[in-house]
């Protein structure tokens, strides 16, 4: 298929639901196991030709950024949920108001995010006791990547348009180019100039540049009700409310949780370079598991927005009910081979041992519990889609931030090492999931018929 050739969107309100669900989702979990991979080469070059101090210095970093942008991903979510719901209800005005007000949004939000993440990256780091053999090169990383806010605001909110039409597979073909430039431009960089960590760094922001140059002409070109022409590139307030509305719950429930991230984080610094380098290492690993169900999140989101916004309750739960087999089964399956090579997988990192070691101590714990996030992410992807995304970011904020953070300020002290440490993750997706289902069980989160058809007269 040409890249290049306009494609229209998919609805997905008729048709056997598995097939729609993995067509729409296989591309989506494609893109982020390619774009985990250009994320999981920066960690190899560094690891292999720079340093463990160097490994570190990229490791701690992930969860600062995730903490940054999350509020502005937060918001492409919404929009996405807008978009995939006026598209399944074919009303093209309000398609457009919804495309030209996020993407305006997005490039409001990767300015001043240039601006406020080479300002607050020192601090930051310092707060988060990052050594001191490893924050200059944290820094230097760092503000090198948010220079690229706005490449990496500008692909997320183009590809979410394309997504909540249905078409995920252009995103696809995106990815795929910027992990190539990524991957090539680190070994010409970093191998070849030796300009260590600020070489990884080069190479992110110009793959997100392509990446994001390549949705901007697919929105530009395209014949499509979801066309983006710059003339009408403004904020319409009307649909900005109903964008953040939706978008401002998922933001603060991203950069919320990746706060207490950031906290975990923290402690692991605590046990030095050796323990934040396998803790890095594992997290890239740990990537391709996780990352990917974002795309069954995704297909969830919109495959629930189109069939509330065409009136189709009995297909929203039909749907619920497939993907998470779907989800569940890719994570059974990838933890499977986690389980047999993951110590020979960690080595591909790095040659010291000791980082191996952690990193192997943090897959052993985690590994049986990968299965609860299959089950979330579908549930939050469906909940997003119904609009109600306070009940997810609510679920998520009480488990995963506010549980997690008690684990480890008042149990892990009572008994500190870096495995205690992990076992936050496992013990919250576990509280995290019960409560999924039980919302889910008890809850009413499907609209009406009384109630789609009220929220229809007032948009």
């Amino acid at each position: 298929m040409d890249p290049e050739k306009d494609v229209k969107g998919v609805l997905m309100t008729e048709g056997v639901i598995w097939k729609q669900l993995l067509a729409f989702s296989m591309p989506l979990l494609a893109g982020n196991l390619f774009q985990q991979l250009y994320n999981t080469v920066d960690s190899i070059v560094v690891g292999k030709f720079v340093g463990k101090e160097a490994l570190a210095a990229v490791g701690t970093s992930n969860s600062l950024i995730n903490l940054i942008i999350g509020m502005f991903l937060g918001i492409a979510t919404g929009a996405g949920v807008i978009i995939s719901q006026y598209y399944g209800a074919k009303d093209k005005q309000k398609l457009q108001w919804a495309v030209h007000t996020c993407m305006a949004l997005s490039i409001i939000g990767g300015t001043a995010l240039i601006v406020i993440g080479v300002i607050i990256t020192p601090g930051i780091l310092k707060w988060m006791k990052t050594p001191e053999d490893v924050i200059e090169s944290s820094i230097s990383y760092l503000r090198i990547f948010f220079c690229g806010s706005l490449f990496n605001l500008v692909y997320n909110m183009g590809a979410g348009v394309l997504r909540a039409v249905g078409d995920s597979k252009r995103p696809l073909y995106y990815l795929c180019v910027s992990s190539l430039t990524n991957i090539v431009l680190d070994l010409v960089l970093v191998v070849g100039f030796k300009m260590g960590v600020e070489g990884v760094g080069i190479a992110t922001v110009a793959s997100q540049g392509v990446s994001a140059a390549l949705v901007l002409k697919a929105l530009l070109r395209t014949k499509e009700s979801y066309r983006l022409e710059l003339a009408k590139l403004k904020i319409d307030r009307r649909m900005m409310k109903r964008i953040l509305s939706i978008g401002i719950p998922s933001g603060l429930q991203q950069s919320i949780i990746s706060l207490s991230n950031v906290i975990v984080q923290a402690n692991v610094n605590v046990y030095g370079p050796a323990a934040m380098a396998g803790y890095g290492a594992y997290s890239k690993i740990d990537g391709f598991v996780l990352l990917p169900l974002q795309s069954t999140c995704m297909a969830a989101t919109t495959f629930t927005g189109q069939n509330i916004g065409a009136g189709k309750r009995d297909r929203v739960k039909k749907g619920v009910v497939q993907n998470i087999i779907i989800s569940a089964t890719y994570t059974v399956s990838v933890s499977a081979l986690l389980y047999l090579f993951g110590e020979k997988i960690l080595g591909i990192f790095t040659d010291d041992a000791s980082v191996v070691s952690y990193g192997h101590r943090a897959i052993v714990i985690i590994l049986p519990f990968y299965v609860t996030m299959a089950v979330h992410q579908v549930l939050m992807g469906a909940y997003r889609g119904a609009g109600r995304m306070v009940a997810a970011m609510m679920i998520g904020i009480g488990n995963m931030c506010i549980l997690r953070m008690i684990y480890i300020n008042f149990l892990v002290p009572y008994f500190p090492s870096f495995q205690a440490v992990i076992w936050c993750y496992p013990i919250t997706w576990l509280t995290t999931v019960t409560m999924d289902l039980v919302y889910c069980r008890f809850v009413k989160w499907i609209p009406s018929e009384e109630q789609m058809a009220l929220a229809a007269s007032k948009k």
